[in-house]
């Protein structure tokens, strides 16, 4: 079974502040279980910019849990599409630590807002497959929604900082 969870959130700035957040997200205060994030792989294709990134956290789990995988560190692959032209970010992330055992994946878009251009809509949704394990897949989703938050709120932050440094410069 997959347990899913979703979420919309609006942020109070145009795509293309809240798009180059995305990037500079990491590190960040609100989520210092990111421990890096590499480019594996980057290309353009009729202009539309493909990344593929490894991100490594320090995922905070349950002692049992730690004791029964025998690890905090996890990896992902994160692949995302961005078109200038449509203004759309789309990205999709997978785990690559333990995928026999449970699969996540976390799927976020990033669009200007239909009834502001000065707004971005983020859509975000989480799918969890523990096989056998509902409580396990359970405990997953509640920590993605409760990390979602952050999520946010360092995008805030990061989209602030580069005004700051835009600011600077000019």
């Amino acid at each position: 079974m997959v347990k899913i969870w979703q979420t919309q959130h609006i942020f109070d700035h145009p795509w293309t502040h809240v798009t180059s957040g995305h990037w500079r997200k990491y590190p960040n205060p609100y989520n210092p279980a990111v421990l890096s994030t590499d480019i594996v792989d980057r290309k353009v294709e009729d202009g539309v910019l493909h990344s593929k990134r490894l991100i490594t956290t320090n995922f905070q789990v349950p002692g049992w849990v730690r004791r029964l995988i025998g690890c905090n560190c996890i990896h992902a692959i994160e692949e995302s599409k961005v078109d200038p032209r449509t203004q759309s970010l789309e990205m999709v992330s997978k785990n690559v630590t333990f995928c026999n055992l449970l699969n996540v994946k976390e799927s976020i878009t990033y669009s200007p807002d239909p009834s502001d251009p000065n707004k971005t809509v983020m859509t975000q949704k989480a799918e969890v497959s523990v096989p056998s394990m509902t409580y396990v897949e359970k405990t997953l989703t509640d920590s993605i929604a409760k990390n979602s938050k952050k999520g946010k709120e360092a995008m805030e932050w990061v989209i602030a900082k580069i005004a700051g440094d835009l600011e600077e410069l000019s």
